[in-house]
């Protein structure tokens, strides 16, 4: 039997050591998503798991860390202009992008730097 791609299960950023309240901070509190409680068997590693609609964000301690500047996820959103909106009142820099065909997109950094991509298809 051959193998069949099925999807994404989760995407994973890296973030410093000690990030988790402000990973914590603008993820689940300012961005919405749901915090999901790590296995035990993982928790030792440091860092947090967020649900994204169908797909998970894990948030990975790296001890040499490093933001991505270009590699990031991109993250479909409903209403993407109300979390436009909040993340602007928020004081967040959002960097607006029309050059996808059929999407509305902007950019934004997260508190360690890493790029992050939401969009709304048109």
């Amino acid at each position: 039997m051959s193998h069949a791609f099925i999807g994404i299960d989760h995407v994973q950023i890296a973030a410093p050591a000690g990030a988790e309240p402000r990973a914590r901070a603008f993820f689940a509190d300012l961005l919405g998503m749901t915090e999901i409680l790590k296995p035990v068997s993982l928790r030792g590693r440091g860092g947090l798991w967020f649900q994204c609609g169908a797909q998970q964000l894990h948030v990975g301690i790296e001890v040499n860390f490093s933001p991505a500047k270009k590699a990031h996820p991109a993250i479909r959103v409903q209403n993407l202009s109300q979390l436009r909106l909040r993340l602007q009142q928020a004081n967040i820099e959002v960097t607006g992008d029309d050059s996808l065909p059929g999407a509305k997109r902007f950019y934004v950094n997260d508190p360690f730097g890493n790029r992050l991509e939401f969009l709304e298809l048109k």
